[in-house]
């Protein structure tokens, strides 16, 4: 099976590397699905969920991260994902957001609206 080497990358660490099938990351331009052998491209990562299809060491499964802006980059089968924030799905406490997006919404504060949105987004396509 054809694999591609990714690394998500937040702005303070390190967040996830190895081996997948595929990618689906929200970009400016839309989602975007990356395997193996992907033409070179260079793009704007929006608010959402990250989806990683694992396969080699990690093992076949799925990984998914609340990734909040960055840049992703794809050549000769390496992705990097470069985030300003990223969490995996196991890092989110599902109550707290929970409690933060409703307290966004009383504050009709949109940013933290939103953040708090991805990341319940992000553990429910965990699923």
């Amino acid at each position: 099976m054809a694999e591609l080497h990714v690394e998500l990358v937040a702005a303070d660490r390190k967040v996830w590397s190895g081996e997948a099938s595929l990618v689906v990351a929200r970009t400016s331009s839309g989602d975007i699905g990356v395997m193996p052998g992907h033409q070179p491209l260079l793009g704007v990562l929006e608010s959402g969920p990250v989806t990683i299809r694992t396969t080699g060491e990690s093992g076949n499964g799925t990984v998914v991260a609340a990734v909040h802006g960055g840049f992703i980059s794809f050549a000769d089968n390496q992705l990097s994902l470069l985030a300003e924030v990223a969490e995996l799905t196991d890092e989110i406490d599902v109550e707290r957001a929970e409690r933060a997006l409703q307290d966004a919404k009383s504050k009709a504060d949109e940013d933290a609206e939103k953040r708090a949105d991805v990341r319940l987004r992000a553990v429910t396509a965990a699923r």
